[in-house]
């Protein structure tokens, strides 16, 4: 179309329709390279969506393991404590009992 004032021919129209139909193709296959690309990120999102909630999953059991051994460990300390409190008392009290014949020999023992 060197002059834009001549009318068209139908070899023109043609042409044009041609053009049109090429882009029309041209345009579903980018739609459909876009829908493809969706799918596909959507795929990777999930599975990265799903690793995660792995990762997530296995920390947790390892901070349970760990609180259930640290618990374990707490209670034997507890335990142990309880029983050295109870021998440190009783340790008083006959240290007691030697200070009271030593210092008052003369009355009896409670």
């Amino acid at each position: 179309m060197e002059n834009d004032h001549a009318p068209a021919t139908k070899g023109d129209v043609a042409e044009v329709k041609q053009d049109v139909a090429e882009v029309k193709q041209a345009v579903a296959e980018v739609k459909q390279d876009v829908a493809m690309l969706r799918s596909e990120v959507h795929h990777m999102e999930d599975a990265l969506v799903e690793r995660i909630a792995d990762s997530e999953t296995k920390l947790l059991k390892a901070f349970y393991a760990f609180a259930e051994s640290n618990q374990t460990r707490v209670a034997a300390i507890e335990t142990e404590s309880a029983a050295v409190r109870k021998r440190v008392g009783s340790l008083e009290e006959r240290v007691l009992e030697l200070e009271r014949k030593v210092n008052f020999p003369n009355h009896p023992p409670q």
